[in-house]
């Protein structure tokens, strides 16, 4: 996705993704500066009593700011954008703190604090009305009319992130005991695939149970369900579910139409789509079936491309999201 320049001498805007593998940042920047390429701390944000720990953010943040700024040869920030995972319900602590930090530390006018599921709407869809579907190691699907956010899944992978990652995982994992234990529901492929990945079956409760990383060492093993579903029927069965699973979910927040009466647009993020053909396949047949209404689409750019076009928008004041004190809120001039 692609962004105008913020307007003014100098002014710049700056794109952020937090999510469990780190920070990205991006800076957006008029034509008389460079634009440098965006970067990257590998360090996840913490979190403590208040939820996501601003001093944290800051900490990690700043740095960033201040040499994508020299990169570019100069400039200043004036309007800043923040997706970030558990933003609704962890982000008591960034929404209280964060504005302020940056306005004193950076000269920032005007910021905005999002759910990741919104930056990874706005990198696929932009400002317009539809539904998209963020899946990697969870799944969870976001839409709007323009008037209102509704929501679907990202319940975590306990409680939901139905078809995501995780939840291919665990099912493909929970196939394979079954083989081994010679259970019905049981596939040959996938126990010898959990065998070369983490040893021996009765091993396996011990490595996972205790791990704080469940959700991503599960979702680990959704390639090789993937990679077993051409041949093994246990294991296309298991990405069946997982696209009927999204697409109920799609489902669920996708507008009947758009303003003008046009079909909703509906697209697909993140990196569980890149499995490839034996979700896709049948993914696509569920849309057709649940969703007949809707037109997907490709996604336009990532959560980072939309924290940064939600950047540009309130820079120039012509924000068309609609805002939530939870899943999107600006701060600033003329709040």
């Amino acid at each position: 996705m692609t962004t105008g320049e913020p307007g003014g001498p100098g002014a710049c805007v700056l794109g952020v993704d937090s999510g469990g593998s780190g920070l990205r940042a991006a800076l957006v920047v008029p034509q008389e500066l460079r634009r440098p390429d965006p970067v990257r701390s590998a360090e996840p944000v913490r979190t403590g009593p208040r939820g996501i720990d601003a001093g944290h953010f800051m900490a990690q943040l700043l740095p960033m700011a201040r040499g994508l700024l020299e990169k570019a040869g100069g400039g200043r920030i004036t309007a800043v954008a923040v997706g970030a995972a558990g933003l609704a319900t962890l982000g008591d602590d960034l929404r209280a703190e964060l504005p302020s930090a940056l306005a004193e530390a950076l000269g920032v006018r005007r910021t905005a604090l999002a759910a990741d599921a919104v930056t990874a709407y706005a990198g696929a869809l932009g400002d317009r009305p539809g539904a998209v579907v963020a899946a990697g190691t969870g799944m969870i699907a976001i839409g709007t009319d323009l008037t209102a956010w509704h929501r679907a899944d990202g319940w975590g992978h306990l409680l939901g992130d139905c078809g995501g990652g995780a939840w291919i995982g665990r099912a493909g994992l929970e196939a394979a005991m079954r083989a081994h234990d010679g259970r019905r529901g049981g596939s040959r492929a996938l126990l010898a695939r959990a065998e070369a990945v983490f040893g021996p079956p009765a091993g396996l409760p011990g490595q996972l149970y205790p791990r704080t990383d469940r959700p991503a060492v599960l979702a680990s093993f959704a390639p090789d369900v993937a990679a077993c579903a051409a041949d093994d029927s246990v294991a296309d069965g298991i990405l069946r579910a997982a696209a009927r699973h999204i697409a109920e979910a799609a489902a669920a927040v996708c507008p009947t139409t758009d303003a003008s009466g046009d079909p909703c647009e509906v697209a697909f993020t993140g990196g569980l789509f890149r499995l490839g053909e034996p979700l896709l396949a049948p993914l696509r047949a569920e849309v057709a079936e649940q969703l007949p209404h809707a037109r997907p689409v490709p996604a336009a750019g990532d959560p980072l491309d939309g924290a940064l076009h939600i950047a540009a928008e309130i820079a120039a004041g012509r924000l068309r999201l609609p805002l939530d004190s939870r899943m999107l809120s600006v701060h600033g001039e003329g709040d």
